[in-house]
């Protein structure tokens, strides 16, 4: 089964990385869903969560606001200035 490669950073630290089953992150045109597979994106993110979850089935759940999210090749980057876990 193919998995996510996932990376969400703030300006000054990495929060969480690794091996995901889907990521869901609010962009500035609405919500959006990452699957392995998907096609190439750079989006712009909005205030708001989000939402990992893990290839062991646990959910990561951060606050972002003010960056992007990169995907390409079943690795998704969301980098944000501000970002924190919750």
């Amino acid at each position: 089964m193919a998995v996510l490669n996932v990376s969400v950073v703030s300006a000054d630290q990495e929060l969480w990385s690794g091996e995901a089953s889907q990521l869901i992150a609010r962009t500035t045109e609405g919500e959006i869903g990452i699957l392995p597979g998907h096609e190439p994106l750079l989006a712009i993110l909005a205030q708001g969560e989000v939402r990992v979850t893990a290839a062991d089935g646990s959910l990561i759940t951060a606050t972002a606001d003010n960056g992007f999210l990169s995907v390409e090749n079943n690795t998704v980057t969301v980098v944000a200035s501000s970002a924190e876990l919750i």
